[in-house]
């Protein structure tokens, strides 16, 4: 099995991190596979703001659970996040924004970073809230949060995701 098939069959989604912050080096090298993911008629639209500001780090989890309605930590203990948007120029952009989280996911696991892709980042970029956070950044475009690519180390490894069958049809006649 080659390199990358291990790392698109063995990614496995972190859900407790040891509070350890990545290296920028590392999270460099992850947006650079993000930047180049595919995109309709190569459009580009998915935009990354990476936060490695604790404080920050901590409001945008405060501002996930509070959309689920929760007191918890969305973000697992993840010091590093990689926020996800894409300019709704286009009708593929969900579409391009999803490959390119699928990039930054498997690339940090191939650096043995650890990661989880956390939803409910378009809630909180459509509120007034999260739109000043945009504003503050500089990012005017018509945007939609994709979501949230927290990175770390995991305090414990998580075991192979068992595969459900009846997925997979193949028609050669």
């Amino acid at each position: 099995m080659n390199d990358t098939i291990k790392t698109l069959t063995e990614r496995r989604s972190c859900r407790d991190f040891t509070g350890k912050h990545v290296p920028r080096a590392d999270i460099e090298e992850i947006i650079s596979a993000g930047l180049n993911a595919p995109s309709g008629r190569n459009t580009q639209p998915a935009l990354f703001v990476v936060v490695q500001n604790d404080e920050l780090v901590a409001k945008l989890s405060r501002l996930n659970a509070d959309v689920m309605g929760s007191t918890g930590d969305p973000f697992y203990n993840g010091k590093d996040v990689i926020i996800v948007l894409a300019r709704k120029d286009n009708r593929t952009y969900l579409y391009d924004g999803t490959l390119a989280m699928g990039n930054l996911l498997n690339s940090a696991w191939s650096k043995c970073i650890d990661c989880i892709w956390i939803h409910r980042a378009k809630e909180i970029f459509y509120s007034d809230e999260g739109k000043a956070l945009l504003a503050e950044w500089g990012i005017t475009d018509d945007v939609e949060g994709i979501g949230f690519c927290v990175l770390g180390y995991a305090n414990t490894k998580k075991d192979k995701t068992v595969i459900k069958s009846n997925r997979v049809f193949y028609i050669d006649k």
